[in-house]
């Protein structure tokens, strides 16, 4: 239910950055979408890893959602490499 919440709240505020930066939508949208993805990606890894009972995963918060906007799937796989290493 918390993953709702969070998901209700974060489509509200990109309807609202859209509406405030229309001459920059586009490039506010993409970051959106890609910190949006990442965080789907780093949701459904983190289920993966706990069906087979690993230790490293990723928590989902505003870093891991600027970093996924930021760079994309490859920042997704740079979270997961950082935690990979803390494990070592």
């Amino acid at each position: 239910m918390d993953y709702g919440v969070i998901a209700i709240v974060a489509i509200c505020a990109l309807v609202l950055m859209i509406g405030a930066l229309k001459q920059k939508s586009k490039v506010v949208f993409q970051f959106v979408m890609r910190g949006a993805v990442g965080l789907v990606c780093i949701y459904f890894c983190n289920e993966f890893l706990e069906t087979r009972q690993l230790a490293f995963t990723v928590g989902i918060n505003p870093v891991s959602f600027l970093t996924a906007g930021c760079l994309g799937i490859g920042g997704v796989l740079l979270l997961y490499g950082i935690m990979f290493y803390q494990t070592l």
